[in-house]
């Protein structure tokens, strides 16, 4: 099947060998160019970890050439998904199925809209997370740590769900589980409240550029801020009907989240953190995670002040205001709590 990935950082470079290792057609599209610059005109991609080689690094020129590609895969930050999604409107046809990996924002409502306005609807997928982590330790090569055993995905139209969920197993496997619409994909996404909690919690290390290991990290005072901002989001998914796991499983056997995370260490998985405050636990996961929670919270009736406040506390160690970099929220309908007015 042939593939066109948006974007070139860590996971779409991971997509990229994991795709071609499988047999696809995979391609990348860099809209910036600049995660390619340090290639400087080189043809191979090194890998390492849980897949390894060496790769062929394809590339499209244009929206317009990886458009020729049956299915097109967003893997790139939320806050360029709204320009991607602009520059293929032109070229999308009923041939095509496009996956946000993973889905935040409510960006495949924008989509869904804008198509519609061309008389056109196709399968929109959206993941809650990633299909696998990845890192560049030996930037511009690639380190890939993990391949999901489980990623949760919704689809629209839902009528095309069963369709769309053989497409992402025939590309990455027996990992994927539908769930029943966009709305519990949004509620179901863990990283911006996880990364919330470890950014405050250790902002000077990130921006001293400290070393530092961000399970590991996760102490007993961490592990109760994640626990409570856990709260907020099940209580959020509650108001609008929605029975979503916790963070904490209570069949895992761990007595609080900082056990969780330990045991993580123990087993040998602590990741570095982040080493400059420009990195996406802020810059994407609170415009377009955070921000559409709160929103959530709000359409729903339920307090969410640890998410409000945890909003404001990063606007003012940033000096800026991450709600309005928010291109996607104020273009899309939000999903309406029960009881109210459709």
């Amino acid at each position: 099947m042939r593939v066109g990935i948006v974007g070139a950082g860590n996971i779409a470079k991971a997509y990229l060998t994991y795709l071609t290792q499988a047999g696809h057609d995979a391609r990348l599209w860099s809209p910036s160019g600049r995660s390619l610059a340090a290639f400087q005109g080189q043809d191979v991609l090194r890998v390492s970890g849980a897949l390894q080689g060496e790769f062929p690094l394809r590339r499209a020129r244009d929206a317009a050439e990886l458009a020729l590609a049956q299915v097109i895969v967003l893997a790139l930050p939320a806050n360029g998904h709204r320009m991607a999604m602009d520059a293929l409107l032109p070229h999308l046809t009923a041939q095509h199925t496009v996956i946000f990996s993973g889905h935040l924002s409510f960006a495949c409502l924008y989509l869904a809209r804008r198509l519609a306005e061309r008389g056109l609807e196709i399968p929109l997928i959206a993941w809650n997370t990633t299909a696998m982590t990845c890192k560049a330790p030996d930037a511009p090569h690639i380190r890939i740590g993990t391949l999901r055993p489980r990623v949760d995905m919704a689809v629209i139209p839902a009528g095309q769900a069963e369709a769309a969920l053989a497409t992402c197993r025939t590309l990455f496997g027996d990992r994927f589980r539908l769930k029943a619409d966009l709305l519990e994909i949004a509620l179901s996404n863990l990283n911006p409240q996880v990364h919330l909690a470890m950014v405050l919690c250790n902002l000077t290390r990130i921006e001293r550029a400290e070393t530092w290991h961000q399970n590991s990290m996760v102490t007993e005072g961490v592990g109760r801020l994640m626990a409570a901002l856990d709260a907020e989001r099940l209580a959020i998914a509650a108001g609008f009907g929605k029975a979503l796991a916790p963070q904490l499983d209570p069949a895992s056997g761990h007595a609080s989240v900082e056990a969780l995370y330990q045991s993580r260490v123990a087993a040998g998985t602590d990741p570095l953190g982040p080493k400059s405050a420009d990195t996406r636990y802020v810059t994407e996961d609170v415009p377009f995670g955070l921000v559409p929670t709160v929103a959530l919270a709000r359409i729903a009736g339920v307090p969410a002040p640890l998410h409000e406040s945890a909003i404001a506390l990063i606007d003012a160690c940033y000096g800026c205001d991450f709600a309005a970099q928010n291109d996607i929220l104020d273009d899309v309908e939000l999903p309406k709590a029960p009881g109210q007015p459709r």
